[in-house]
């Protein structure tokens, strides 16, 4: 694939596309086929970088990242790969493009396919999540592949969403963290320290955050290991090694 332009929110997700710290909100050659965007979280900043992304010359549009689980079926770590995203109306999915990264998979990952969900907001309760999917039918929700999508259809380039699950039906992010996470997903330890020591957050609901982020992460760096030639990431990786 060439020219694929990767948009991701969190710099937790672009550390599993490169180990280059990215600079925020602006596009990055990641070599000849591919760069990246690290827009921070929402469906604005998600399409502002597809929209760059696409000044910037690319010819195909990735959404890679993290996901929330609304089927109750699905883990921290499996992998998501829609087959269309419900953003207000029904979006497409390049299916060929889907077909082609899916054959270069491991047979370990867990793939799922289905419609995923975008959300304006972090779903932050069981609740939220199956009043979501009860509406819309999807497997899973994010809050940036609606927008990329939509920029996608727009402009008619191919479209592909890679996700993986990092929060399962029954546990999310208490909407209290939200208030100390940074634009760009990290945490913001200012705001942090003071929910923990007030207990307004526990320290068990951080572990736990953190064991299934890093689960979800793990499925995406493998997604890049051994599907970066549908990524346009081949060529980078070889001069890395070259190197």
């Amino acid at each position: 694939m060439k020219g694929v332009g990767i948009v991701t929110a969190m710099r937790v997700e672009a550390r599993c596309v490169t180990s280059l710290h990215l600079p925020f909100n602006k596009r990055i050659s990641l070599g000849e086929s591919a760069a990246i965007w690290l827009c921070g979280i929402g469906a604005e900043a998600a399409r502002e970088a597809a929209d760059g992304l696409r000044a910037g010359g690319a010819t195909a549009l990735m959404s890679f990242g993290l996901a929330g689980a609304l089927d109750s079926s699905l883990r921290p770590g499996d992998l998501v790969l829609p087959e269309s995203i419900y953003g207000g109306r029904l979006l497409p999915i390049d299916l060929g493009w889907r077909a082609r990264l899916r054959q270069r998979l491991p047979a370990r990952l867990r793939v799922a396919g289905g419609m995923l969900a975008a959300s304006t907001q972090m779903l932050t309760s069981a609740t939220a999540k199956r009043e979501l999917a009860q509406a819309t039918g999807a497997c899973a929700v994010d809050m940036e592949s609606g927008a990329v999508a939509e920029a996608a259809a727009h402009a008619g380039l191919p479209f592909l969403t890679v996700r993986a699950i990092s929060d399962p039906v029954e546990f999310s992010p208490p909407s209290i963290l939200l208030g100390a996470i940074r634009r760009d997903g990290s945490p913001d330890l200012a705001r942090l320290l003071p929910l923990l020591l007030r207990r307004s957050v526990t320290l068990g609901t951080l572990l736990r955050l953190g064991v299934d982020s890093r689960a979800a992460c793990s499925t995406l760096a493998t997604v890049v290991r051994y599907a970066d030639r549908e990524m346009g990431l081949a060529s980078t990786r070889s001069a890395l090694e070259t190197d």
